[in-house]
């Protein structure tokens, strides 16, 4: 369905319906991405509500998914909005996912051409980035983002990005927050589904974000994902073995 560039529609989230692997598409099944176990041929994942939140340990390929999903939305792999370079890549050594963008398919909703892919990672630059693309502009001064603690920088820039119509990819966004501040994430997380146009794509390790209620909760092993409850996940697991004995707990795991 076309319509006009940044218009608003009425349709709500998800307009991220299916993403595929078409096997054609891959050149080397030894290259990264497409040696991870996750990517095999008949790699697929449906997206049935306005949040999926991705959980697994590192390494089983969490954020090369969401790299390869923002890609395929027209998001630059280190992050940022439609057209935003926030990162120089000639030169840089880092493997990243957005070549899996490449093999990927999509089904949408309509396409959504809003929105934004986080990483934490790159936040500083793609901050930096914002700040200086606003100096000298019209209108109101620079968000000066970088001026905020590490935390604080992170929940005004999502308080500020976050609640337009489209599609928001975040990789880890816990990494900076306190658990206080975490709640306050879950707060946003709730009025960008309560505005209903807002598509969330997550991967975390808190429990505390997993638990998100409503959200379609997936557990990324090397046999793909499977759908899975908070208290199914190691995190909480371990999580909560911790508070029932914190000494207890420390203890045995700096001794095994």
């Amino acid at each position: 369905m076309a319509y006009k560039r940044n218009r608003a529609i009425n349709l709500p989230a998800p307009y991220l319906k299916r993403v595929w692997i078409e096997p054609s598409r891959i050149t080397d099944r030894e290259a990264y991405p497409f040696c991870l176990p996750l990517l095999r041929d008949e790699f697929e994942l449906t997206f049935n509500k306005a949040i999926t939140i991705i959980v697994g340990e590192n390494g089983t390929g969490k954020s090369t998914l969401l790299e390869g999903i923002a890609v395929l939305a027209g998001y630059d792999e280190a992050g940022g909005g439609k057209g935003y370079m926030p990162v120089d890549h000639s030169k840089a050594l880092e493997k990243m996912g957005g070549t899996l963008s490449t093999a990927l398919r999509a089904s949408w909703l309509p396409k959504i051409t809003n929105g934004w892919f986080f990483r934490a990672e790159s936040f500083f630059s793609v901050a930096r980035y914002l700040d200086e693309a606003a100096i000298g502009t019209p209108g109101p001064p620079p968000p000066d983002f970088l001026s905020h603690s590490h935390g604080e920088g992170f929940l005004r820039f999502f308080e500020e990005r976050c609640q337009r119509q489209g599609i928001f990819i975040f990789d880890e966004p816990e990494s900076a927050l306190s658990p206080s501040r975490q709640i306050e994430f879950l707060k946003l997380m709730r009025r960008m589904d309560e505005i209903g146009h807002c598509q969330i794509i997550m991967a975390t390790h808190s429990p505390v974000l997993m638990a998100y209620p409503n959200a379609t909760l997936l557990r990324l092993t090397k046999y793909g994902l499977e759908p899975v409850t908070v208290r199914e996940t190691d995190h909480y697991k371990v999580l909560r073995e911790f508070c029932d004995d914190p000494d207890g707990f420390v203890q045995a795991a700096i001794e095994e």
